[in-house]
């Protein structure tokens, strides 16, 4: 098809062609709600093109959308008789008829639709719409058979009404503000027209649609209308009032700058560009790209469509002034945009100048204040003594520089920290001191200038500061002690003699309290200790009148293990003194019997058995036992050295010297026929010759036994011949009564044994593990029992038990062997440890 045929079509149509219209018709309703309607099998053309067969018969049915055939506006018009005016018999059969065709209208079912006949088009259409929705609307006024048509279907339109909220009874809508019934019809009189017998609306209508037809309401209207000088040519149907969009400087303020519009002038705003827009449901026209991009700014406010502005003619059209005017709006808004936000500028400029002002007063005050304080501070500082100073001026004493200084720590503790002013007391107080300790002598007076110290202790020394050396870090008082009270104790310590002990320990045990440790121990270690060891260099036990523990020993107390160093010279010195010494000269014990508690057990007692047990076993060899003159010095010589031996060296020294010359004597007594009385006197005597504590070692214990069963076996064998009367018994009865002495020390000693396992076990609580009980074992033995750092064998702790390393296991102690751990009684290990 050409397109000159399309564009004759279209001018065809614009000029006298009507455009279907799409409201719902009485066709549609009686089609909608007849569903029992006739239906008209499809032609052959029909059924073979479809949509695009030749329509022969379009009378009977919906005009087509597009259809060729249109309505002819130029044939003559047919009008629908509306009837004349007639007589009253006229009108009264005219009634009865009308009320027969009423009867009739009123079945259940719809009358089909006409029937496809060759009948003039407009006269089929006439009928159509004079009869036959009068026909349709008077029968189903009533309401009878209403939805019976829905017993045909599925009745899925009631029920998606109901879904939606619909209730049977009541009207649709929201609110239910639709009609319940159906349109009412009302029959006109006569065949007059409309309007010829008043008013013609139902009661339905009136209920439903009310309205008031005033003469005030028409003048109002006419008057509106004569307003309005310029004609719309579009007619009241296309006029659409205005609306404008009024923004007050808050709103424009609080919604800042509308996005898109900018002050500059774009090109494509100058050139005045066409624009159609036609992404909407109706065509818009615009004259430049930028009103194209602002079409959503103002609501409800777009540009006039093509339609409006072919209506309003290019003479009043004015896209210039527009433009300008939406300009002048803009540059408008700018404006009070960029002052809006010049005013917050300087309003936050103000806010931030007051803060800082604040800040600045504040601060101002602080150095103020602080000014003051420093100028209260120089003022102090400047009593103390300076160079230069008169010669015969004074200065302050100690005492005021104390005060001085307790007023700077607490009035002006933050400036006393800040500045230092600690450091100042040494060069203020130092040549006051020095001058105050120059005449001092720590021996004859060690307390002097003792309060003095003790009060700078408590302004200078800092608990924080922890200093181990003299540096240039250390704390004022640790200097002004180093500076000062060293220097004097250094030429005192020199001169000193350490036999004229006394005093020197007065003076340290007075001053230690507050003197820094760092300093005890330089004065102990470099000044004290090099001083007793040239003594002890210098010392002879042989020539010497004074014992060297008289001035050894005071110094325990203070230097503890730093003594060890001396001890072995002192060892070595006496054992030189003891090579010709003989156990009668009691002076050797009086000399060794301090030094027991100071020497360790290993070291003292190879010190007895290299010097002192050989003397005494060669006094016992000499010892002569005669039971009718005994001489008992040499045996006493023995004994008084009881607690300087261990238990276990006299022992063997009696059981190896003593004991075998004893029980010989004895047995050659008893051959001799002897006189039993004299030989139990004999023997009680020799057993009231030793200590408790020896008659309860074993052996000794066993001598005597072996001495009664002697006896015993001599009165029971008769040996000797002649035995006196009543030996035999008084035998038996010391032997008893020494047995049952035995016996009662051993259920003593037991119960004393208890008595301190219990109180051990209140004290320290009862060992709940394997572990505790060998920690108790090792304080009852003198064993260290200790874990090692960091050491573990398998994962278990190891620890050193004396020497000895173990390990414990599921409460058994495991021992290192060469090549293993070997696993060991408790007994053993306290035995291999001992």
């Amino acid at each position: 098809m050409s397109m000159s045929h399309l564009y004759g079509r279209r001018e065809e149509e614009e000029e006298g062609v009507e455009v279907e219209s799409f409201e719902v018709t009485d066709w549609d309703l009686a089609n909608e709600f007849n569903p029992g309607r006739q239906r008209h099998r499809p032609t052959k053309d029909q059924a073979t093109y479809g949509i695009w067969a030749d329509r022969d018969s379009d009378e009977d049915e919906r005009p087509s959308f597009g259809g060729k055939n249109s309505k002819d506006y130029t044939a003559p018009v047919n009008f629908v008789s509306a009837g004349l005016r007639k007589s009253a018999a006229e009108e009264k059969q005219q009634k009865a008829e009308g009320g027969s065709d009423d009867s009739e209208d009123e079945g259940p079912s719809a009358p089909p639709p006409p029937p496809r006949s060759t009948a003039p088009k407009k006269l089929q259409m006439g009928t159509f719409r004079g009869n036959q929705p009068q026909r349709f609307a008077g029968g189903i006024q009533s309401g009878k058979g209403l939805g019976t048509w829905e017993k045909h279907t599925r009745g899925i339109g009631q029920k998606l009404l109901q879904k939606m909220g619909y209730q049977p009874g009541k009207g649709l809508g929201k609110n239910a503000q639709g009609i319940i019934n159906p349109i009412e019809a009302k029959l006109r009189k006569g065949k007059g027209a409309v309007g010829a017998y008043g008013n013609e609306r139902t009661k339905q209508s009136l209920q439903d649609f009310p309205t008031v037809d005033s003469e005030e309401e028409e003048e109002k209207e006419f008057q509106k209308e004569l307003g309005q000088w310029r004609k719309d040519p579009a007619g009241s149907v296309g006029k659409k009032k205005p609306k404008y969009s009024y923004r007050t400087v808050d709103e424009l303020k609080s919604k800042g700058k509308l996005a898109g519009r900018t002050t500059a002038v774009s090109a494509g705003e100058m050139a005045q560009v066409k624009v159609i827009d036609m992404t909407g449901r109706e065509q818009k026209v615009y004259y430049s790209y930028s009103q194209m991009t602002n079409k959503h700014s103002v609501p409800d406010e777009g540009p006039p469509s093509l339609s409006t502005q072919d209506q309003k003619g290019s003479g009043f059209a004015l896209p210039e002034l527009e433009h300008n005017l939406q300009l002048l709006i803009d540059l408008t808004e700018q404006d009070i945009l960029q002052s809006a936000r010049r005013l917050q500028h300087e309003k936050d400029v103000v806010v931030s100048l007051s803060h800082e002002s604040r800040a600045l007063h504040s601060r101002l005050e602080a150095e103020q204040d602080s000014i003051q304080r420093i100028e209260a501070v120089l003022e102090l500082v400047g009593r103390f003594p300076s160079g230069e100073m008169a010669p015969g001026e004074e200065g302050p004493s100690l005492q005021e520089c104390a005060r001085i200084f307790e007023t700077l720590q607490t009035d002006y503790y933050e400036e006393y920290k800040t500045m230092g002013l600690a450091d100042l007391a040494v060069a203020v107080v130092q040549p006051l001191l020095k001058d105050k300790l120059r005449s001092w002598d720590p021996l004859k007076d060690s307390s002097y200038c003792l309060e003095d110290i003790g009060q700078w202790r408590a302004i200078l020394e800092s608990r924080d500061f922890h200093s181990s050396a003299p540096d240039s870090n250390m704390d004022p008082y640790h200097r002004l002690l180093w500076e000062v009270w060293i220097s004097v104790m250094r030429p005192c310590v020199t001169a000193w003699q350490p036999r004229n002990v006394g005093p020197m320990v007065d003076c340290v045990e007075l001053w230690a309290p507050i003197l820094p440790l760092w300093i005890l121990d330089h004065l102990m270690e470099q000044l004290i200790l090099p001083r007793l060891q040239r003594e002890v260099d210098t010392w002879n036990p042989l020539t010497d009148t004074v014992p060297i523990h008289s001035w050894i020993h005071p110094w325990l107390p203070l230097l503890q293990a730093r003594l060890e160093p001396l001890y072995p010279p002192i060892r070595s010195k006496l054992s030189n003194a003891l090579q010709r010494w003989h156990p009668s000269d009691t002076s050797a014990r009086l000399i060794l019997q301090p030094w027991k508690d100071v020497f360790t057990p290993g070291a003292w007692e190879a010190f007895m058995v290299k010097n002192i047990i050989p003397k005494l076993a060669l006094c016992l060899e000499e010892l002569v036992i005669n039971p009718h003159q005994q001489q008992m010095e040499p045996f006493h010589w023995v004994m008084d050295w009881e607690g300087m031996l261990s238990p276990s060296s006299l022992v063997s020294l009696l059981d190896k010297n003593f004991f075998t010359k004893w029980l010989q004597v004895l047995c050659s007594w008893l051959s001799n026929s002897p006189n039993y009385e004299e030989i139990t006197k004999w023997y009680l005597g020799w057993k009231t010759m030793f200590s408790d504590a020896l008659l309860t070692q074993p052996l000794i214990k066993d001598k005597f036994n072996e001495a009664l069963d002697i006896m015993n076996r001599a009165v029971s064998s008769g040996m000797g011949g002649y035995m006196q009367p009543g030996a035999r018994e008084n035998i038996a009865y010391l032997t008893q009564t020494e047995r049952r002495k035995d016996f009662q020390y051993e259920a003593m000693q037991e119960r004393r044994d208890a008595e301190s396992v219990a109180h051990r076990g209140i004290s320290s609580g009862v060992p709940t593990n394997f572990k505790d009980l060998i920690q108790a074992k090792a304080e009852e033995n003198n064993i260290v029992f200790m874990p090692l750092v960091a050491k573990r064998h398998e994962g278990k702790q190891l620890y050193t038990f004396g020497r000895i390393v173990i390990y414990i296991d599921r409460g058994v102690v495991f021992v290192q062997g060469e090549k293993t751990w070997v696993p060991t009684s408790l007994q053993s290990l306290i035995d291999m440890a001992k």
